[in-house]
């Protein structure tokens, strides 16, 4: 399977992460939204994006999976949800195409070869953008990006604001991860203790076996609120971005040919991404923010 390698979590763990965030929705979301910050814009303000014209496309099928909570999964009621399932419908409003919309779910390891077959138009399922993809499809601009993050312990004394302040300090992190490889570029001042598992490292972190971790910010920022943290820690400094390590983002992918489409999306995007209407997805589901 070629999951997106933004948020490194196993199908196991993300359909039981999902359920797990359904909960936590409902409970928390409101009063999250308050606080969280603010999506970064990925698009320039000065760009303008031209609209092309879709008078003449007759339906737009958006493929995703419900295996990557929370971007797409099945909710309580057996109703496909997610982030990028509110966004693929935000998309087909922004072009005023709503009644030629669809929305399927495949399984994940389908979806290339339905697109490749015409059974499905754009697919928005995190896929990781790959060379070997290139040559066969296109990408929209990217729409979100998940970063890198450090979360601390908060009984532990730290000398400063900034990941300067953990030189000092054992720092774990997940082994044969990107993060591993990142930490290790990006600070290699800091002292790092590799676990087998992402389990394991939070385990050792709210054990104060170590003093801060450095991981996905999607799994830490659900994690320091949630009950399996009880209030130990804090996501601390960052957040970190990189195209080497964490990939382009979150994009859609469609066939080569469809540059007409490709074109309408990243113009819906961009509409959306200044409008504020992708500032609101982004908190329905990712309440206590990334970044």
């Amino acid at each position: 399977m070629v999951q997106s390698n933004l948020a490194f979590l196993t199908l196991k763990g993300f359909f039981a992460f999902g359920l797990f965030l359904c909960a936590l929705f409902s409970s928390f979301a409101a009063s999250a939204q308050q606080a969280a910050p603010s999506l970064p814009l990925l698009f320039d303000a000065r760009e303008r994006l031209a609209r092309p014209d879709l008078s003449s496309l007759v339906r737009l099928r958006f493929l995703t999976s419900v295996d990557f909570p929370p971007f797409n999964f099945t909710d309580q009621n057996g109703k496909l949800s997610g982030f990028n399932v509110d966004l693929a419908r935000e998309i087909c409003s922004e072009l005023e195409i709503s009644d030629k919309c669809q929305i399927q779910a495949l399984p994940f390891a389908d979806l290339r070869d339905a697109l490749a077959a015409s059974q499905g138009d754009a697919i928005i399922a995190g896929l990781a953008v790959t060379p070997e993809l290139r040559r066969q499809f296109v990408f929209s601009r990217p729409y979100l990006m998940l970063p890198a993050r450090f979360v601390r312990n908060l009984a532990v004394p730290l000398d400063g604001k900034t990941a300067a302040a953990l030189s000092s300090h054992p720092v774990g992190v997940v082994r044969g991860t990107v993060h591993e490889a990142m930490l290790a570029a990006f600070f290699p001042a800091i002292k790092a203790q590799p676990f087998d598992t992402k389990d394991a490292l939070l385990a050792a972190l709210k054990d104060r076996k170590v003093d801060a971790a450095f991981a996905d910010a999607l799994q830490l920022s659900f994690w320091v609120s949630s009950p399996a943290s009880a209030k130990c820690c804090a996501l601390f400094d960052g957040p970190y971005l990189s195209e080497h390590f964490l990939g382009e983002g979150m994009t859609i992918m469609l066939r080569q040919k469809d540059s007409v489409l490709t074109s309408a999306i990243d113009h819906a995007l961009a509409t959306l991404s200044r409008n504020g209407r992708l500032q609101e997805i982004y908190l329905r589901y990712f309440p206590y923010g990334l970044y």
